[in-house]
């Protein structure tokens, strides 16, 4: 959950203090994660089962793309609770659409996190720019369509790293597109290999090796604590403010979404 959260902390720190530019962040992350994955899943994995595809390398460079582009604006804790909650409603969403029904206090749950999300999105002096917001909202949304097309796809190490892998020409073509507003810098390219590489890479690979040995619930749980983390690390190493504002609404959101997925 570290890993998780320094993504957030890394993007945020990147764009904020050095020169890259988000596509740039992007295609160094994307291709940078591919790396690492591609070789784990060589070198470390006995299943062969399982390969990338184009819809969720889609989903995949999509919520890359707009997680850099939000990171601009919004602030590393505010990003990943956004973020967290776009991504645990796309799911419930989807759960539900299927036929899911949800007991009472799951409903409770859901409409305290969606109240949350709105609360922090309302206009005020601590909101979040919009602009951020909408492309970390459509970052989790993009994010949670990649999760539940992964189910059940093979061994996740490898279905990963495949996607990783087909992401690479869609961040070159990102780069491409943003033209002269490219900029490279070598502390920001450290931070992008660094989020890619270890914060993605490898902490995906060790996230799938424990997954086995949780249950689902405690697995659910236990990702609560990454906007936490987030928020903290931006306070600690990025001098982020601590509003009252997210602070309530990260009660929320995160007590709401603790219902849902503890009552399943």
């Amino acid at each position: 959950m570290i890993a998780f959260a320094g993504n957030s902390l890394l993007c945020r720190v990147a764009l904020k203090q050095t020169n890259i530019d988000a596509a740039s962040f992007s295609a160094v992350r994307l291709i940078s994660g591919a790396v690492v994955l591609w070789l784990v899943a060589r070198l470390f994995r006995a299943s062969r089962s399982g390969r990338g595809n184009w819809l969720s390398a889609v989903a995949l460079f999509a919520y890359a793309a707009c997680f850099s582009f939000a990171y601009t604006s919004v602030s590393a804790g505010t990003g990943a609770l956004l973020l967290f909650g776009a991504v645990q409603a796309t799911m419930i969403g989807y759960g539900l659409w299927k036929g899911q029904r949800l007991r009472a206090l799951q409903l409770v749950g859901l409409v305290l996190a969606l109240g949350g999300l709105i609360g922090l999105l309302l206009p005020g002096l601590s909101a979040p720019p919009l602009i951020g917001s909408i492309l970390m909202l459509a970052a989790g949304l993009a994010w949670g369509v990649y999760s539940l097309r992964a189910k059940g796809a093979g061994d996740p190490t490898r279905v990963t790293a495949g996607n990783f892998v087909l992401t690479v020409p869609l961040a070159l073509v990102l780069v491409a597109f943003t033209g002269d507003s490219v900029s490279l810098d070598g502390s920001g390219i450290g931070y992008a290999v660094a989020s890619g590489a270890l914060a993605s890479g490898m902490g995906y690979a060790i996230w799938y090796s424990v997954l086995p040995s949780l249950q689902a619930a405690s697995a659910a749980t236990i990702q609560l604590s990454v906007p936490i983390i987030a928020a903290f690390g931006g306070v600690v190493f990025l001098g982020e403010s601590l509003t009252p504002r997210l602070l309530f609404a990260s009660i929320a959101i995160l007590g709401g979404i603790a219902l849902v997925i503890r009552g399943k």
